[in-house]
């Protein structure tokens, strides 16, 4: 039975019930990349490793950076306005976005050539970096939704929202 949290219904009317579903995703797709070098080993890069690739690549590729986006041109300079002290975490997590960035880029290369047939494994080690970075990212990060829900507005989240989803180019 496939387990359904709230998350995975949310919208774009809450922003930060999206941010939370964002990051689901995101562990989601570390765990897969970590069980991806002894599947590789024990099965080969078969028709079901390359959707499951091609599907973490996307999100990756696509839906991370928008995300960050998100957190950092509208979510986060919203909430310091109210939680000024937030801005040290804030800082740090900027830092993060740019380290997860450039982690992800040298494993997407990896997760590209195996797709494309050239490369048969990928190493732990980039999928580790990403994995441990995402691992202390978010436990940061999402004490600062649960603030954005006590100090936003409806209408200041309102507005997020339709931020990103114009981002998105999704229509509601």
């Amino acid at each position: 039975m496939i387990e359904l949290s709230s998350q995975q219904f949310a919208s774009w009317n809450e922003p930060i019930e999206m941010l939370y579903a964002c990051h689901g995703k995101v562990k989601r797709f570390c765990r897969q990349l970590t069980i991806l070098p002894d599947y590789l080993e024990k099965h080969g890069c078969n028709q079901a490793v390359k959707n499951d690739v091609q599907q973490i690549l996307n999100y990756f590729n696509q839906s991370a950076p928008l995300h960050h986006d998100d957190e950092e041109k509208d979510f986060f300079p919203l909430l310091v306005k109210y939680v000024p002290e937030a801005q040290k975490d804030i800082d740090e997590l900027e830092k993060q976005h740019v380290t997860l960035h450039d982690n992800w880029a040298k494993l997407s290369e990896q997760l590209e050539s195996l797709l494309d047939g050239e490369r048969n494994n990928v190493d732990i080690v980039l999928i580790n970096n990403v994995v441990s970075g995402y691992d202390k990212h978010i436990p940061l990060e999402e004490p600062l939704f649960e603030l954005g829900k006590q100090h936003l507005s409806e209408a200041e989240l309102r507005e997020i929202g339709e931020i990103m989803s114009t981002r998105r180019q999704v229509k509601k």
